[in-house]
């Protein structure tokens, strides 16, 4: 394997999700509209070369059968969970959030069992799950309050991993007028990082459609009663934004993870090469991936989208 990769990782990647698990294997997810596939590998920059495997088809027809966005698998209380938003082919009233478990301990194989539609407030997609101090926590990007905004971040605590409790926080709602881009407000996307301290919401701004899609970011205490609203504090500025020269428009929709050695702390992201018009091209969305670090304050530098020209080393410890 060479020493080095160029991004992206994938040539056609949406709503990336990558999860490195205790076995070494990293697992990864996109959004594929029409079915839920699942990619294994020991490398996370040949990540598209790796082992793929479908594990969910939906029905022709019902409520969760058409555009299937957004699939996250997750390991809780020793079994695997996939998380992915559907619809019935309708309007986004009818799109909800699913979860899909698997009791063998290679989520590669075994019986993926549909657990339904998870009990959230508001209809929603992009749903992420985390763990801390010994509880489950939900969040998605709700259609609470439209039409102040097309979508806002929402969480709850989780009764268990396909169930929801009742109350249902508004996190964050767009505010800014860089979460405002392309017509409609928008935060979406929630990905978690947990370092220093600190818990950090990263989420996507604006519409998918627009060249200004970027993150955001909310920081709250790890010592602090995170159902309470007051608790987080919104970045006034992006995190992460475009960058044309880079070819890099539309950056967002991220996940976390590290490299093998878990010495080293990788953002994995989709973006577009090139601005199409007014309204972006979405199938022309890659995978891209490269390292970051932190500031002296503790909270995490993405720097700026790495050129697609660009030599990236490979992840520490990558064979």
């Amino acid at each position: 394997m060479t020493s080095f990769f160029k991004n992206p990782i994938m040539a056609h990647g949406a709503d990336p999700w990558m999860y490195r698990h205790s076995n070494g294997n990293y697992y990864f997810m996109i959004s594929l509209q029409d079915k839920l596939d699942l990619w294994s590998s020991k490398s996370l920059s040949a990540i598209a070369q790796g082992k793929r495997h479908t594990i969910w088809v939906p029905k022709v027809s019902g409520p969760c059968s058409h555009n299937i966005w957004a699939p996250e698998i997750h390991f809780l209380k020793d079994r695997w969970y996939v998380y992915f938003t559907a619809n019935d082919g309708g309007g986004d009233e009818t799109r909800r959030i699913y979860v899909l478990e698997n009791k063998s301990s290679d989520p590669m194989e075994g019986v993926w069992e549909e657990k339904g539609a998870l009990n959230t407030q508001y209809a929603g997609l992009d749903g992420t799950v985390f763990q801390h101090r010994g509880k489950l926590f939900f969040l998605y990007a709700g259609y609470g309050n439209y039409p102040d905004y097309g979508s806002a971040l929402f969480m709850t605590e989780m009764i268990n991993p396909w169930t929801l409790g009742n109350e249902n926080i508004l996190l964050s709602k767009p505010e800014y007028d860089w979460e405002k881009r392309g017509g409609m407000a928008i935060n979406e996307g929630p990905a978690i990082l947990k370092r220093n301290g600190k818990i950090f919401v990263i989420y996507s701004a604006s519409t998918t459609w627009t060249e200004d899609y970027c993150l955001g970011m909310l920081t709250a205490s790890d010592l602090s009663d995170l159902m309470i609203p007051e608790s987080w504090t919104k970045s006034s500025q992006p995190v992460f934004k475009k960058s044309v020269q880079n070819q890099a428009i539309a950056p967002g929709h991220n996940s976390f993870t590290q490299s093998p050695d878990g010495r080293e702390d990788w953002i994995v992201y989709h973006a577009i090469t090139e601005t199409s018009g007014e309204k972006l091209d979405l199938t022309l969305r890659s995978t891209r991936a490269q390292k970051f670090g932190w500031n002296t304050d503790g909270t995490p530098n993405f720097g700026e989208p790495v050129s697609c020209t660009k030599e990236i080393n490979v992840p520490s410890g990558e064979e």
